[in-house]
Formats: C-alpha cells, sequence, structure tokens
C-alpha cells in the first residue's frame, strides 16, 4: 500500500515511475488503481538478476526506490527463507544493477541519482519504557524479519561507502492507512469484527508502537531522495505511540459508532488475549528530529485517533476490495 501512496508522489511530480513487483499474496494491480495510465507496471522478482537487468536496460532511472519486502513477523518466524531472499538477495541484485548502470552515466548525471532503501524501526531492536529510536541508534535486530532488513541495510550502507553510489536509507515506524494488506494488526482487526470473529491480541496487549500514517511516510520518503545527504539515513515516525491493547480498543470504538452490531452490544467485547509472539519486541519509538530539521518533514496527521476513524471508514466502504485480495 504505500506503493500506491507513492506512485501518486512521483506521478504528481511529472515522473515517469516504472514498478516492479512479483505480485506475491500481498501485492495486487487493484492496488495501483487510478495511476494505471501514469505508469509502467512490470511483474517480476527483485532477486531475479536476468528480471532486473532487463528493466534497468530499458529505463533511464533518476532513482530506484526499494519499497518491495516480506514484511509480516509471524510469516518470518515460521518460515525465513523467503525474507531472505527478498530482503537480502534482492537488495544486492537491485544494488548492482543501479551500480552498473550509474558507472556510465557522466559526473554531473551521476551526482543527481539516488538509491533508496525503505526499511524499519524493528532493525534496531526493542526500547525499554523511555528513549526513542534515532539515526545513531545501533542495529540489534531481534526477529528473522528484521534480521533480513537489517542485512539487506548493511548492504545499501556497503555500496556507498566502498562504490560511493549516492545511497539513502530510511526507517520508518508502524504504518497503517487505506490499501494495507488485512493480515496487518489494524485491517485485521476491523475484519475480525465484521465478521464477529474474536479479536486476537497478543500476550496482555501492553506492547508499544509508534503509528505513522502511510501518506506522512511516503512524503518523507519523497524528502529524504529529494533533500537527503548520500550515505545518511532518515527516519520517520509519528509520534503516536500506542499499546496494541488501545489501538484495537479504539477500532472497536470506532466500529460501535459507524457500524453497530446486531446486538447492540461493544466490538470491545470480542476482544481475546493469545499467546504472545515468540521474541515480541516490547516498544518501538522514533525520534525523527533530524528529518524535521534537515528535510523539512512534517506530518499531516498529527493525530493518530483521526487517522485511524479514516482508516476504518475506508475499509468500510471498501470490503469489495478486502475480498478481492484475499481471494
Amino acid at each position: 500500500f504505500r506503493m500506491t501512496m507513492n506512485a501518486g508522489q512521483f506521478t504528481s511530480r511529472g515522473f515517469k515511475v516504472v514498478v516492479l513487483d512479483l505480485l506475491t499474496y500481498a501485492g495486487h494491480l487493484e492496488n495501483l488503481k487510478g495511476h494505471q495510465d501514469k505508469i509502467e507496471f512490470v511483474q517480476g522478482d527483485i532477486a531475479d538478476v536476468a528480471t532486473v537487468q532487463r528493466v534497468f536496460d530499458q529505463n533511464h532511472f533518476d532513482a530506484v526506490f526499494n519499497f518491495a519486502a516480506e514484511s509480516h513477523v509471524d510469516r518470518s518466524i515460521a518460515d525465513s527463507a523467503a525474507f531472505i531472499r527478498t530482503n537480502v538477495t534482492g537488495v544486492q541484485v537491485l544494488l548492482q544493477a543501479s551500480k552498473a548502470k550509474w558507472e556510465l552515466r557522466s559526473p554531473g548525471d551521476r551526482s543527481r541519482f539516488r538509491f533508496v532503501q525503505i526499511s524499519t524501526d524493528e532493525v534496531f531492536g526493542a526500547l525499554g519504557e523511555t528513549g526513542y529510536f534515532t539515526e545513531s541508534t545501533p542495529y540489534a535486530p531481534n526477529s528473522p524479519y528484521s534480521a533480513s532488513k537489517a542485512a539487506g541495510d548493511h548492504l545499501v550502507r556497503a555500496w556507498f561507502h566502498t562504490y560511493g553510489l549516492p545511497t539513502i536509507i530510511t526507517n520508518c515506524s508502524n504504518n497503517y492507512g487505506q490499501r494495507q494488506y488485512p493480515e496487518k494488526l489494524i485491517p485485521h482487526m476491523i475484519e475480525c469484527a465484521l465478521s464477529e470473529k474474536p479479536l486476537p491480541v497478543y500476550g496482555n496487549g501492553q506492547n508499544v508502537r509508534d503509528w505513522i500514517h502511510v501518506s506522512d511516510h511516503c512524503a518523507g520518503v519523497w524528502l529524504a531522495a529529494e533533500k537527503g545527504t548520500p550515505g545518511e539515513s532518515y527516519c520517520f515516525g509519528g509520534r503516536s505511540e500506542r499499546r496494541n491493547l488501545n489501538v484495537v480498543e479504539s477500532i472497536c470504538d470506532i466500529l460501535d459508532l459507524l457500524k453497530p452490531r446486531a446486538n447492540k452490544a461493544s466490538y470491545r467485547n470480542l476482544i481475546s488475549f493469545v499467546e504472545d509472539r515468540k521474541g515480541h519486541d516490547w516498544r518501538y519509538a522514533i525520534d525523527d528530529s533530524r528529518a524535521e530539521r534537515e528535510l523539512g518533514f512534517k506530518r499531516t496527521y498529527q493525530s493518530f485517533e483521526i487517522g485511524l476513524e479514516q482508516t476504518v471508514k475506508w475499509y468500510l466502504e471498501n470490503q469489495d476490495w478486502v475480498k478481492k485480495v484475499k481471494a
């Protein structure tokens, strides 16, 4: 769903956009609705050398944005192989192709190129009750997913320091908004509630996450590419820390108002606590003051609750989309 938002960021500025996506279980052309006439879509695997080489041979890119990732922690715990292929090997393939084309450019043309690696705050590990992740926080990933993302980030850093490829890394907090695949917390809880199923909350629900709206995140990524310094990283957060249980309760309260249950009971009654996730990180929170100071980053969504209500409304109004992507 970040791909959807970024397509709009670029096409609105007059750029030609080529989207390379394998269309796995969480990827759907439906997500590019409204942008089809402004982009070129290529179905393919970023870890496939021949496919990536063909795309690069056919285009003269000013920037490469790697949004591609296997990203669901639970899936990485069950089977990490796909995560290593996409998040590590895929990054290496993209870097090699970018480097080869970048080296053929004129000196002035080289300076305009950017390779932007979109990463996560999970590479930093877990926080206690206080403190924040910043660009200088050491990497300490705790899940197969975050470890694979950290590995990809390290490759990006190495390609800058070894070859001089102009790379930038961005680390964001939990994204939310429309068109997010229903396995993620917010759309999953909405779907369960509307189906009158238990709302499964890990452990006691007290783990803390910082939430950033997808449109704010994508605006930050664009700023990083446009104004960021090659070789640097930039963090983007929502300054909206919430305990997982409180997020689920807020979803229930919004649904109580927008789509009351037939029995008039609160959706909160469906909340069910389940066995905690293995190695569950306690708390994530980002200090993105550097991005504000150096890039001029500003959040449109200052209130998580307002953004959450808009998100719930979108899913209520787009149940056909949910059915399509899960079919």
